[in-house]
Formats: C-alpha cells, structure tokens, sequence
C-alpha cells in the first residue's frame, strides 16, 4: 500500500478544496508541505513578511469572493501573521492561515519555537484548531474552509505540528471531503413580516437613506442592491471598502453630501454593514436619536447592538434585498422621497464645485489634493484603487471615486497602516487584467516596503504612488513626536529592487509619471513630494474613512 505523509497530505487537502494559490514564506516545518503544494499545482508567492502574507491573500480573497490562503512557518512566523489575520477579522474577510508548530507528542517540553499558537488566534478568528492527526487534516481542511465563509465571513487558523506533517499513513487511510459541500454558502431568508414592516416603515418616511457595506460584495448583491435603490428612489451610502457597489455617479449618490444626509434622514436602512465606529454606530450626534432604523444582516448578533431597530431583518443581504422589492413593488413610489433628493442634490453639487477647485491648484508642495485629482483622471473607470495611510486615504476617500464592485481597498475596520502594497499585489494577482493602484502615505508604505522585491520576483505590475509628506500625517508646525521621516527617494530604492522608478515635484509631470508607470509593465512606484502642512480636516474615524 502507498504511503503518504502529513504534508502531502495537506497539499491535496488544500487542491481539493479548489485552492490554486497561495502567500507564505519558507520555513520548518512546513518546507514539504510548501513543496507539496507547489507539486499539486497551487501558485506559491513568497513573501517577505508572513503579515504581507496574510494581507495578499485577504485581498486576493476580496477581489475572488474566496478564501484566501496565507501559511507560516512556526513561533515568530506563525505569530508574524497576526497583524493581517486580525485585519481580515475586523473586515469579516475570508482567510485561511496555516501554521506550523511544534511537534505535539512533546507538548509543554520547552521544544524549539513551541507556544500555544491556536491560544493567540482564538481571539481573532471564527474558528483556530489543532490537527493531532495526519487522517483529519481533510475533514479539517474542509471545515476551516466552511467556517471561513458561512454567516458573517471570517479568518480562521489551522495549526500544523511538526510530527503530524512528517507522519507516514497508507494512502486508503484518508478521505477527502467533496468541495462543493464544505465551501457551500447559506443564503436565510428573512422574516416576512419583518420585511413587510420595513416597507411600511419606507412609505412612512420622508428622508430616508440606504447604507451598505461589505456584506453586498460577500453575497454578490450589487444588483439587486441598484433594483432596490432605483424602485424606492432612496439615496444610498456605503462604507469605504463597500464603494462601487453602485457606481458612485449613480444618480442617487450624493457623496459630499453624506454629513447632511446622516444628519438629517428620519430613516436608516442598513444592509450588509455593522453598527461600529465605522458607522458612527448608528446613533448621535451622527444620527437623530429618532430615526427610525431597519437592519438586514446575516448575523443576528449585529441586528440592534448600538441602538433599538424598528424591523431587524435577519438574512443574506442579496435574498433579502429580492423580498424587500418583491414586498415594494408598487407600494414604494420614487416621487415620494424627490424634495429630499432634490436637497441633497443641491448640497452634493456645491460642495463638489467647491472641492474640484481645491483639487486643481498648482502650488508648490503638490496639495495632496492635486495628486488624488491626477490619479482619479487617469485610473481607467474599472481600476482598482487601493489607499493606505492618514492624510492620503483621507484625501483619496473624498475625491477618488470607485463604479465597480470591489473595486477599492483600504486600511479598514481596523485601521492597519501598511495594507497598501500587499493589498495591491493580492489584488494584481487575482484581477492580472485590470489596472490596480496603490496609493500610499509615505510611513505606511514603509512598514511593508520590502514587498516590491516580491512583485518584481514574481512579474506583478503593481503601480504605487506615494504621497511624499515627510513624515506620518500633515504637520504644519512639525510639532508632533516622531512623526518626521524626510523626504526619502523611495523610487530609488525601487529602482534597486528592479522596478521602474519616477520622482515627481510639479504637479504638471504626475500624469505623465503615471502613464510611463503602466507602460513599463513591471511594478512601479512614483514618488510624488507632497505639502507636509496640507492636513485633512474630515476625522479619520468616519463612515467614509475605514
């Protein structure tokens, strides 16, 4: 009877389960497994940081609706994904990292980089657990692949001893579970009354606004999102990594308009998001204390946290938006709601007037406003636009728009600087045909830098643009601690790495800048010196921020 070991056991596990790539670096004990892998036929890209790792893989799984797949080797490499799982948490991203550890048959024995490393990711994912046997990991595979996207998705972590990925078995010994079952997603429908109370609840309303997040893009709910946008006539908003959900042209979006318009609806429908700080938590000064509130998520634990709901409507967001127009059809009437479109429309038309003559100055430093102009005229109308750092992704949150769904990556719920670049490089590798772009503050490009190397290593034209203030946030005193960095020629460093490098200090050369980056067809970075004393004046903790 053939034998086969633990790795090469999770090798096909991971095939099985239709996965074809993956981010890691090498290391025990994981090397044969990683090999294996490779020999299965999944696309190995090694990193240079295992939290680079975990970043790629959750936008890989962003821009694929999949599970991402990120694997470490054991101790400091398994505990150096924790700053990308935790961020895949925050998001509800779905992500599977893999680590290796110790052998168990010595557990607590003082063993070469062993500690409780199913005990760090607890906290931060849906589901972390232990393979003692090589004959589970199929059914174990299969399992963290289910917990990864069923209800409210997730990272989950499986961990990896040494002796179980070295053990020998006989082939017959193991059973793979069939893909279609373990990664089958669950659409519940929801309440039909609660759903006809939530249409009773819009007839009644005279300014209401739909909010959505990253549930629509999980449930692929763009679609019946703008049926239901367009039938009842209600102005929608979406959290930041939401955008593109409906395009942000649409007739009913009046993005600079957002402050008027959650301050002043009488009703909120949100679908698809939670009720955190990213959302002013539903409740004042943000919103009026009477606005009356209808929530759809998948998870019943989101439904009414901050505040009371008036109809929670517990379900897939794409199921629920189909039984809310169902329920609409011809009770809603668009007409109803036209004074308050009309107001935020007027709104949305000065405060746009106003911002595109701050975004056309010419002075010197470039107005980071200028840069984000520059890249939004340039970016073809399907690019996907990834933002990273403090001055910048506010500025690039206010006047950079996104019309595809999925289409824009941030720092997120959890605020991590540094997402930027493997953000970018995840997403180049999942969508190798669309334009991506990565738009960095100069500190949290720093913190994953060494991931050009990686781009240039595997042909993944990834364009980044850092906006070149010196130091980690606008200052016009310079009073802040540590918050200097000078003005490093980072297109120098790229150009080291291999890459095609550009510095730019005149507004005027930043499109020509960007037009020979694209063209070069190999991972670029333009360097753009930006006024360190410009300081975005929206607070970072907003709806439109993370």
């Amino acid at each position: 009877m053939a034998k086969v070991n633990g790795s090469q056991i999770l090798a096909r596990a991971l095939r099985k389960q239709r996965v074809d790539t993956m981010f890691y670096i090498m290391g025990g004990p994981m090397l044969a497994a990683e090999s294996a892998c490779i020999e299965e036929g999944i696309r190995a890209i090694d990193v240079r940081h295992e939290q680079a790792a975990a970043m790629m893989a959750h936008a890989w799984g962003r821009m694929l609706n999949r599970v991402g797949v990120c694997m470490a080797a054991s101790g400091p490499g398994t505990t150096n994904l924790v700053t990308g799982v935790v961020n895949a948490w925050a998001d509800a991203a779905p992500l599977l990292a893999i680590g290796g550890s110790a052998p168990a048959a010595a557990a607590g024995r003082g063993q070469f980089q062993e500690m409780d490393q199913v005990g760090v990711f607890k906290p931060i994912t849906k589901w972390a657990e232990r393979v003692l046997d090589p004959r589970r990991i199929p059914d174990m595979v299969a399992t963290a692949m289910r917990q990864a996207v069923s209800g409210c998705p997730g990272p989950v972590y499986l961990d990896m001893p040494g002796d179980v990925l070295y053990q020998e078995i006989d082939e017959d010994q193991v059973v793979y579970p069939d893909p279609a079952r373990s990664q089958a997603r669950a659409r519940p429908t929801g309440d039909a009354e609660s759903v006809r109370e939530a249409i009773r609840l819009l007839e009644r309303a005279e300014r209401p606004i739909l909010i959505s997040g990253s549930g629509i893009l999980w449930s692929e709910a763009w679609d019946e999102l703008r049926r239901f946008v367009e039938l009842a006539g209600i102005p929608f908003y979406t959290t930041p990594q939401g955008r593109g959900v409906i395009p942000d042209d649409h007739e009913l979006s009046f993005l600079t308009a957002r402050s008027s318009a959650f301050s002043e609806a009488d009703l909120l429908l949100v679908v698809g998001t939670r009720a955190n700080y990213v959302s002013g938590h539903l409740t004042p000064p943000r919103f009026r204390a009477d606005a009356k509130l209808i929530q759809v998520n998948i998870d019943p634990g989101a439904i009414g946290l901050t505040r009371s709901c008036d109809s929670g409507i517990v379900g897939d967001a794409k199921v629920v938006l189909k039984q809310l127009a169902a329920e609409g059809e011809g009770r809603l009437n668009p007409k109803r709601y036209s004074a308050w479109v009309k107001h935020l429309a007027e709104i949305d038309r000065a405060k746009t007037a106003q911002a595109e003559a701050k975004m056309s100055t010419d002075q010197a430093p470039i107005h980071p406003l200028r840069l984000c102009k520059e890249v939004r005229d340039f970016l073809d109308r399907d690019a996907i636009l990834v933002v990273d750092g403090q001055e910048i992704l506010n500025y690039g949150r206010q006047s950079i728009p996104t019309f595809v769904p999925g289409h824009r990556l941030n720092s997120g719920a959890f605020g991590t600087m540094g997402v930027g670049l493997p953000f970018g490089i995840g997403a180049k590798v999942a969508r190798p045909d669309k334009q991506v772009l990565v738009l960095h503050g100069d500190g949290s490009f720093g913190l994953n830098a060494m991931e050009l190397d990686t781009a240039v290593r595997f042909k993944i034209p990834v364009v980044t643009v850092i906006s070149l203030n010196g130091g980690w946030t606008g200052d016009a005193k310079r009073e802040k601690p540590g918050r200097d960095l000078g003005y490093t020629r980072y297109d120098k460093m790229a150009e080291g790495l291999g890459c095609h490098g550009e510095y730019v200090e005149d507004a005027a050369n930043i499109r020509p800048a960007l037009e020979r980056a694209f063209r070069a067809g190999i991972p670029a970075l333009v360097n753009v010196k930006t006024d360190f004393r410009a300081r975005a004046t929206t607070a970072r903790f907003s709806v439109y921020t993370t």
